[in-house]
């Protein structure tokens, strides 16, 4: 059973093929053909956290391909009053086609999968964000063509963000500068673990320099909203602005996952500028999720 919890689950090969597959679906939705190979099909999606384009990005998708999703809050199963994840996997995998799990601890997503009769895909942990990746890649490809031998600078909070460019340099072979406050690094044992070329740093200016693609998210994650004040402070000089745009190399790109707060991680300047393909990367999602659910229903 194949199963999409970080990016490390498929080959660099893998990858590849899917960004492809996603152009591709891309340019079939917008010449308007009708492609249904899910027909019939259902995805589950449990939610434990809030969202606007995991939700109507898989939702579309699925709707577009012929099929249905079941969108699930805490509130509408037992998962929210305390049954066990290994029991609810079982259940719910039974009478599903795919698992689509937005939620804070990545173990409890592993445990889902471990028990699941269809593939689970991780639509967001704590730990990790690999299907925004996915939508990343695709947007630097259509911009710019491959990211290979690229550098890709991370600005802002070593977050799940953070650790899912990490994986993503370790399969799509891209040099990975990361500008974090002190206290703030990405967990030392995802970056040991790659097979990239990745350096920290906890000031932008020398992170930024000959980088080709600009990426970064808000200072507090969902979760750390009690800390915004602490992290406001921590984060003073790690907005990107268009003088930190000005350090890279010419024609470099800026991307953030959304939602954004314009004055805070990045100035409207640089969020409305031509240089910004947030826009793309965020209608991306669709399509780049559209492929990966089609790759995970033909390789079950």
């Amino acid at each position: 059973m194949r199963h999409f919890l970080t990016l490390k689950d498929f080959t660099p090969e893998e990858l590849k093929q899917l960004i492809d597959r996603a152009i591709e679906l891309k340019r079939m939705h917008k010449a308007g053909e009708v492609y249904e190979p899910l027909k019939n099909k259902v995805l589950a999606m449990i939610f434990d956290k809030s969202s606007t384009r995991t939700r109507v990005s898989f939702e579309a998708g699925m709707v577009q391909f012929g099929g249905g999703a079941i969108f699930l809050s805490p509130n509408d199963t037992q998962l929210g009053r305390g049954e066990p994840v290994e029991d609810s996997s079982r259940v719910i995998s039974s009478m599903v086609d795919m698992v689509m799990i937005r939620t804070f601890d990545h173990n409890m997503v592993e445990r889902f999968a471990d028990y699941s009769s269809v593939p689970v895909i991780n639509a967001l942990t704590d730990d990790y964000h690999p299907c925004q990746l996915l939508a990343d890649m695709q947007t630097y490809v259509e911009h710019r063509g491959s990211i290979e031998g690229k550098t890709v600078t991370w600005v802002g909070d070593g977050n799940n963000m953070c650790h899912s460019y990490i994986n993503a340099a370790d399969r799509f072979g891209f040099n990975l500068n990361i500008a974090t406050p002190e206290g703030y690094e990405p967990r030392a044992d995802i970056v040991a673990e790659a097979d990239a070329e990745i350096a920290l740093f906890n000031d932008v200016a020398s992170a930024v320099k000959g980088s080709d693609l600009i990426v970064t998210d808000v200072w507090a994650s969902m979760g750390q909203e009690e800390e915004q004040k602490k992290r406001e402070t921590a984060f003073a000089d790690f907005q990107v602005d268009s003088s930190v745009m000005a350090l890279a190399n010419d024609g470099a790109l800026f991307m953030h996952c959304l939602p954004a707060h314009r004055g805070e991680e990045v100035s409207a300047e640089v969020m409305d500028n031509p240089e910004s393909i947030v826009w793309d990367e965020a209608e991306n999602r669709l399509h780049a999720q559209k492929a990966l659910v089609e790759f995970l229903h033909l390789n079950r």
